[in-house]
């Protein structure tokens, strides 16, 4: 990884960000990071979220933040605007959604039984295709349990990787990745290409890696040094500051590169 001050950004037309333990700060977003992402909006760089939190967050911070897309539950679906209509844009169809999750219910009950201590986590009522398992936000089971409870699920055919605080659990081919592709073609009519400098994405998780990989321009905030021996795919660059406050620098760093861009106002 090189330091966030290496990263080629003027050309920076959108990020993509996940959010708990990358725009949130101890589990809360502070005034200063929204004000960071608002300041990204006023200088024409759109945001989109990328979480394994619930479709019933993702409606709900797509109509209240400044942003112009939320993709929730590891890729499973994404809201987006176009105009002034809220769209929901699933990645499977209705029948295959209803089977999987009959499916899922039953492997993440067998799992939670078989690690002492865990549960559901509290947000899962608010799921439509992926469940979470808490590790580390309500209850505090430790790395240990996490890994023992994305083996056993795995064993059992199920897509099971962490976050910063659940075990994010789905059956399907979709993950982040995917639906960053989708979005993108559908949504603006583009995808991502070789070297391409118009998009950044910023994670600090295991579920970031298949967007690390994907994105040239992959930013990690400063607390993914945390996991950096468990990873496989490492972002290119990196903040100094850990959490919300590295998700400002790195809006910090994009306007300054456009400013500085030639051709551009001053």
């Amino acid at each position: 990884m090189q330091p966030l001050s290496r990263a080629p950004l003027s050309k920076v037309r959108a990020v993509f960000t996940d959010v708990d333990g990358t725009i949130t700060t101890g589990g809360r977003l502070l005034a200063t990071t929204l004000r960071a992402i608002e300041w990204l909006n006023a200088h024409g760089v759109k945001v989109v979220l990328v979480s394994g939190r619930p479709a019933g967050w993702g409606e709900a911070w797509a109509r209240q933040w400044p942003v112009e897309g939320v993709i929730v539950e590891n890729g499973g679906l994404y809201f987006a605007w176009r105009g002034k209509r809220l769209h929901k844009v699933y990645a499977q169809g209705v029948a295959q959604r209803r089977e999987d999750r009959k499916r899922l219910v039953a492997h993440v009950e067998a799992a939670i039984a078989a690690v002492p201590g865990a549960r559901l986590s509290m947000d899962s009522q608010a799921t439509e295709v992926d469940l979470a398992i808490d590790y580390a936000e309500d209850v505090k089971l430790g790395p240990g349990a996490a890994d023992r409870l994305e083996r056993f699920l795995r064993a059992r055919g199920v897509t099971a990787v962490r976050s910063s605080v659940h075990v994010n659990c789905w059956l399907g081919r979709f993950d982040k990745a995917t639906a960053v592709a989708q979005y993108l073609k559908t949504e603006w009519r583009t995808r991502l290409k070789g070297a391409d400098r118009r998009f950044v994405y910023v994670g600090d998780s295991f579920n970031d890696q298949p967007l690390f990989q994907a994105f040239p321009l992959s930013v990690g905030v400063a607390n993914v040094e945390d996991v950096l021996d468990r990873l496989d795919q490492l972002p290119a660059f990196v903040t100094r500051s850990r959490e919300g406050k590295g998700f400002g620098e790195v809006a910090d760093a994009i306007v300054r590169s456009r400013k500085r861009a030639p051709g551009r106002r001053r």
